[in-house]
């Protein structure tokens, strides 16, 4: 994981969560239902507006997204979803046993179901991709906080 140099306003701020997963049955309500905890223990939920609600809604669904790919692409489903906070941005990984890193599709149909899950998140994430991992993959994303860069360490 690379964050950029920290501040004193973020310095010492940083919490993490995982989830080991174990197939694919229930993977996705799972993945969701831990991400939505995380972020009511870290003040993104209740949303006190709009954009804090926006925000949050958006990352539950890339974290949907992710797991989705990990339990269709990859053997075994999903292996791990991580989430870091550091009080000015959220990275979810996912990580799972296929080598083969997610490719996003150039022109997918927009009428047809499927392959539209990563131009999902390349569109709501500020950031991100995949790295090798264990003989697997990591695909992480990343995301600004909706807090207005107030950290709340807990």
């Amino acid at each position: 994981m690379r964050w950029p140099e920290k501040d004193a306003r973020t310095a010492g701020t940083e919490q993490t969560r995982c989830l080991v997963l174990a197939g694919s049955e229930g993977a996705v309500l799972r993945c969701r239902d831990f991400s939505r905890a995380a972020l009511l223990l870290w003040h993104w939920l209740p949303a006190t507006d709009e954009e804090q609600r926006a925000v949050t809604e958006d990352v539950l669904l890339m974290v949907s997204e992710l797991v989705t790919n990990a339990c269709l692409h990859a053997p075994g489903g999903p292996r791990e979803l991580r989430l870091y906070w550091d009080g000015v941005r959220l990275r979810v990984e996912v990580a799972d046993a296929s080598p083969v890193p997610p490719r996003l599709l150039v022109h997918s149909d927009p009428a047809r179901p499927g392959g539209h899950g990563l131009r999902v998140v390349d569109r709501l994430a500020r950031a991100w991709g995949s790295l090798p991992e264990g003989g697997g993959k990591l695909v992480w994303l990343e995301v600004p906080s909706p807090l207005d860069h107030q950290v709340r360490p807990n």
